[in-house]
């Protein structure tokens, strides 16, 4: 699969977030770029061409939060098409959220992070946040996933 915006039939782009727990709160960052722009995720973001999905998760929660967490761990992966107006096909990603062993620290806002900050599900129910975030807020409240979940 390619790594890149999958709107010209190589398939969809892959993405990586973690969710992060500390006592009851998930680490979120505020968007300050597309996708989801100004809206609050996981940090995360595009697996780089040869990198792995482990890799590419630790790499981003680094690049958005300064945090070297460990041990990465597949949860789940949401299939995320967004269509035009027009009803064309502007981008398809493939996201895996990872969970992984929180390393401690005080996390920061850098590279395309505007904020961050510890939520708990239900004060992240009331932030702007993708339909993705809160189904999968859902799943590890419930300690369940799936394999592949399609929200948009």
């Amino acid at each position: 699969m390619s790594s890149q915006h999958g709107t010209d039939g190589t398939g969809p782009a892959l993405a990586v977030s973690v969710a992060l727990e500390r006592g009851g709160k998930y680490l979120l960052v505020l968007r300050a770029n597309p996708p989801a722009q100004h809206m609050y995720a996981f940090p995360g973001g595009r697996v780089d061409p040869g990198e792995t999905l482990e890799i590419a998760a630790l790499r981003e929660l680094e690049e958005e939060t300064g945090l070297k967490a460990a041990n990465p761990r597949a949860f789940a992966t949401f299939d995320l098409p967004s269509r035009a107006p027009d009803g064309r096909l502007s981008s398809h990603f493939l996201l895996t959220v990872f969970i992984a062993d929180d390393p401690g620290g005080e996390p920061q806002a850098l590279d395309d992070a505007k904020a961050v900050g510890w939520f708990t599900p239900a004060q992240i129910r009331t932030l702007p946040t993708p339909e993705s975030m809160v189904t999968c807020m859902d799943m590890l409240a419930t300690g369940g996933s799936e394999a592949t979940t399609e929200a948009r």
